[in-house]
């Protein structure tokens, strides 16, 4: 199969081949024909599969070929994106796919002054990449209306069903006329976010192009059991034993991330963070001089990373497991892309087993172990399997017998009935604190 059989027009099959595009991949032959032949769509694929050229190249053709010219303040087709990065991602696929063609395109974000993006919108744009917060910011300012609006797109459908931005696409989902082409692209769904996609689109056809929420065969996965405090150590004896020369890294908190890069930077490693709290230039700078290779070891959060396409990324870290068992997808989804093969390590201590479970359980998969010599955790990590139940429970460690048979027990310290307490600091009787009272207890 060629991209000349699913019925694109020229321009696009030209600029598809100085892309290097030479055959669809299962989604993209799947998805390309369902989208110009008008169809809602739910289509799920593993990451890295194309899934931006199955929905922009025949949504550029339906653009081109349909519908009146684009009227100011309007855009003719809607691509919504979670981050600021993927949305950047996107709409630098869809400017190349669209090289040959009078269309025209821009991406709208928070993080970045309003005002240009204002002016931008002034003349219309056939299509228009945005974050949800900012397109409701430019709806409600009258700098953006929808009823011209042919196409909606929603990609990384899980992460933009998701609680965090429920209510936004409910706000979204009211400004957009009632006629619409409805398609929803993602690696992962879960059945509940499947039932509430449902409800936004029209008789849609389903594409799964593999088993879901499986990650790519093409990315080798296993784990190293270490203790929590050991994991910066471990990070870097595996770094300079492996020899690392572009790594990308996942830390679960801000604060994470910047411990990590600041002892990495201390090492004389070219270390670099981007995360929520970073202004949108300071990220994308480290960005791109990781792309470069300017930046060896690039540490993240999983909202800063999504939709990161970094080409040829031999190695994933995830220095913590994700709180949300798909995530780990996702992240694992960064390498091991169009074909290409990649690693996936995580570092794993014994309180992230149930994490751990839940990952081997969405995965289908238990992941192997490799115990690094000297970092054998004294938490032990629990056995897990991909049935999602933890196979061996950790011994608790033995309580030490207290001497002196009866005494009595202040703030935890044993005090033998002969002995008499300290009378600095005082020691007062323990007292149970109401539920409700959460503040930091004042000290004396």
């Amino acid at each position: 199969m060629t991209f000349a059989t699913l019925g694109l027009i020229e321009p696009l099959l030209r600029a598809l081949e100085t892309l290097g595009y030479q055959t669809p991949t299962p989604v993209q032959a799947q998805a390309i024909p369902a989208v110009l032949a008008g169809r809602d769509l739910m289509a799920a694929a593993q990451t890295g599969t194309g899934k931006t050229a199955g929905f922009a190249v025949p949504l550029l053709q339906l653009l081109t070929m349909e519908g009146p010219k684009v009227a100011p303040n309007s855009a003719r087709a809607l691509i919504l994106c979670p981050t600021r990065e993927l949305a950047e991602q996107v709409h630098a696929s869809v400017a190349e796919y669209a090289q040959n063609l009078p269309l025209t395109t821009y991406a709208v974000y928070g993080g970045v002054s309003i005002n240009p993006q204002m002016m931008k919108l002034r003349k219309g744009v056939d299509i228009l990449v945005a974050t949800p917060g900012r397109l409701i910011d430019l709806f409600r300012q009258n700098a953006l209306k929808l009823n011209q609006l042919q196409t909606l797109v929603l990609d990384e459908a899980d992460r933009m069903l998701d609680l965090g931005f429920s209510e936004e696409l409910a706000n979204i989902y009211r400004m957009l006329p009632k006629k619409r082409q409805t398609l929803l692209f993602s690696a992962t769904f879960s059945d509940d976010i499947r039932q509430l996609a449902g409800q936004m689109l029209n008789d849609p056809l389903s594409i799964e192009v593999s088993p879901r929420n499986v990650a790519a065969n093409t990315v080798k996965q296993w784990i190293v059991p270490v203790d929590k405090k050991r994991k910066p150590e471990l990070f870097v004896h595996l770094m300079r034993k492996g020899r690392w020369k572009q790594v990308l890294v996942f830390a679960k908190t801000r604060n994470g991330v910047d411990a990590l890069v600041d002892k990495l930077q201390g090492l004389g490693v070219n270390a670099d963070g981007i995360h929520g709290d970073k202004p949108q230039a300071t990220r994308q700078r480290a960005l791109d001089r990781f792309k470069s290779s300017d930046v060896q070891i690039l540490v993240a959060t999983d909202v800063a990373a999504r939709g990161l396409d970094i080409e040829d990324l031999p190695l994933v870290v995830n220095f913590d497991l994700p709180i949300v068992a798909e995530d780990y997808i996702h992240r694992i989804g960064r390498t091991g892309r169009a074909g290409n093969t990649g690693e996936a390590i995580s570092l794993v201590c014994a309180d992230e087993v149930n994490m751990l479970s839940a990952i081997e359980m969405l995965t289908r998969q238990t992941l192997a172990r490799h115990m690094e010599q000297d970092f054998e955790p004294e938490h032990r990590v629990p056995e897990t399997d991909a049935s999602g139940q933890v196979v061996k429970k950790p011994k608790k460690p033995k309580k030490p017998k207290a001497s002196g048979g009866g005494g009595k027990r202040n703030l935890g310290k044993w005090v033998d009935s002969g002995e008499v307490a300290p009378a600095e600091p005082s020691i007062k009787p323990v007292r149970k604190v109401p539920v409700f009272n959460t503040g930091p207890r004042k000290k004396k």
